[in-house]
Parts: structure tokens; sequence; C-alpha cells
């Protein structure tokens, strides 16, 4: 099923590239003294509300970005347009984000550049589906593969809610990737896929299939199971290069005088990096220098059988109820 966003100039020119004036509408970052941070859509007489007093959304909708408010006890509130980062954070959640520490290792380290066609396929909230479009612009193609269709639904709202609109260069299918891939797209077309699943080396025939020789393939995984289950199974399908691995950590500092120092908490695990390249036809990959040794691979019994899920590999699962709720929130029409 094709849940296409036809094309549409609000796209181009939405919410993350406007200038002026906040509108009602609008997702405004509001910081306070103590750096707090609050995100609120703006709405023509609704009031913002905290123990320390409310802020109509009516002082924010018509001042400059950039600008200070009030609240009814003098509490003094720096308003600003939320960056990517900053909305990606914030917006409501279906499934976990890509965090933006990843999502540009993944724009950088996978090149995704203006025009290209790229194919997503594990859309969750749509976090890393909004980076790739800003990445491909309005005249590439982003064409995302969710197999869960409140996904979905919930990452289409979070990326027309930032964008302000459908983006010209994105359409979501809702199926699985190796069932969908084929008809969707021409063999030989696609420069780059990001797969953001739990068993990706499922996919490589159907990938390869579809990758220009040369093109680059990424994966995203949370465990050293799912890393080496990947990286041996590229290998041995012959149609790609030798993959390269890494994980990315951010540590922030505090800054205030003479206080100068690392920050007691940092942005560590949150996932691994794999990627490849496509060969040629025909081409066969040199021989690797050094094979592992034979206590580097097993018979694979230690492994799950069948379908992986989110429980095999430790993670925290999102509930239905959670799910249907986000879904309702960014979907659901209020009513007149």
């Amino acid at each position: 099923m094709s849940l296409h966003s036809p094309a549409n100039t609000q796209g181009a020119t939405g919410a993350h590239l406007r200038r002026g004036l906040f509108a009602e509408g609008e997702r405004v970052q509001l910081t306070d003294s103590k750096g707090r941070l609050h995100t609120i859509t703006l709405e023509v007489d609704k009031e913002f509300h905290t123990h320390r007093g409310w802020l109509p959304h009516n002082d924010v909708i018509g001042i400059p970005d950039g600008s200070t408010v009030k609240n009814t006890s003098g509490i003094e509130y720096l308003a600003l347009r939320p960056l990517l980062c900053d909305y990606v954070l914030s917006m409501p959640r279906g499934a976990a984000v890509v965090y933006p520490k990843d999502a540009g290792q993944i724009v950088a380290m996978a090149d995704i550049f203006p025009g290209a066609r790229v194919v997503e396929a594990g859309v969750g909230s749509g976090a890393l589906s909004m980076s790739l479009l800003r990445a491909v612009g309005d005249q590439g193609d982003l064409h995302s593969f969710e197999r869960r269709v409140e996904f979905a639904d919930i990452a289409r709202g979070n990326v027309e809610g930032f964008f302000g609109g459908p983006h010209p260069a994105w359409q979501i299918t809702v199926g699985d990737l190796v069932e969908s891939l084929p008809a969707a797209v021409e063999a030989g077309t696609i420069d780059r896929v990001v797969l953001d699943m739990l068993a990706p080396w499922e996919c490589l025939d159907v990938v390869a299939d579809a990758l220009a020789p040369g093109g680059v393939l990424i994966c995203y995984v949370a465990t050293v199971t799912q890393l080496s289950r990947v990286a041996e199974a590229s290998r041995d399908h012959g149609g790609f290069t030798e993959p390269s691995a890494w994980e990315s950590l951010v540590r922030g500092w505090h800054l205030e005088g003479l206080a100068v120092r690392p920050e007691h908490r940092m942005h560590g695990h949150t996932g691994f990096l794999i990627t490849t390249r496509r060969l040629g036809p025909g081409v066969t990959p040199p021989l690797r220098k050094r094979r592992p040794a034979k206590a580097a691979t097993g018979d694979g019994s230690e492994l799950p059988t069948g379908e992986w899920s989110s429980e095999d590999m430790g993670e925290r699962t999102t509930s239905e109820k959670k799910i249907r709720r986000v879904r309702r929130s960014l979907t659901d029409t209020p009513p007149t």
C-alpha cells in the first residue's frame, strides 16, 4: 500500500525554512533562565501553563524569531523556532527515533547528496526521514518502507508537521521491503539504501538488485550480534565491498566562567552503523588478506531463529496503547 505525498511547494518552503513572524500552527521552543526547554504548538487563544504561571499563545504569535516573552509571573522565555535536532527530540514518538548524532553520520558517511534517489526501510517515527529529505532536497527522491501502518501514519504526521506540509520528494509504502521494493523501483537505479531494521541481512538480495553500481548501503543496528550478522552476510553475498562499521559517542561540555569541563552525562551508545558499496555486474571482490579465525564464526545455533523481535535485541518496546494514542494525536481532525 503506497501512501504517496503529492508534490507540494509547501513542503519545499515549510516551517523549517519560513522567515519572519511566528504564526499559528508553528512549533516554538521556549527556554527559561535555567535552560529548561518547552516546545509548544501555537494556537490562537490557547495558553502555556507551568507551576510558575502561564503564557498566552497570542503573546508569541506575531513576534519575530529570537524574541523574549514574559508569563503572568514575570518569568522570561526565549522563543525560537526549533532546529531539526530539537524537533526530533520533542516530537510525538511511536517508535524509538534515530538520534541526531547518528542521523548526521548517516547523511555524511552514506554521502546523501541533493537529487539522490534513496530508499529507506524502517521509518519509525520519521526522525531519520527528515534528515534524508533535507539532504536529497526537492529534486531528489526518498522512498520509505514501513511494515506497520500506525508507524507510517505517525512518521507522516511528524514529517509534515516539520516541513509545513507534504514534501515533494517523499513517499511511503506500507509493506515488507523484500516484497515491495522490486515492484516499487527499477533495478539498478537507486543511489543509496538506508536500513534501520531488526534483520537487514534478510534484505541484501533485493537491495543489491535496486542499487546502482557504486551505490551505498548503510545499516543502523543496535547490537553487536546484529552488526556481525550484517557484516558476514554482506561478505557472503559477493556483490558488495568489504564493510566498515563504527559507532559515535557525543560528550557535551559545561561552560560557565572558569568552570569549563565535560558534562557528567553524555549520549553514549545508541547504535552501530555499517556501510558497504555495490560492486559492478559480474565483479568479484578481492579476497581478504586475513581470514577470520575459526572461533570467529559459528553454526548460528546460538542465534534466534525465524523472525527477530525487539525483545531478542533487548530493546524497549512501545505499548500498543501509546502507539494508538500518538497516532490519533497526529492523524485525527480536531472537532470544529
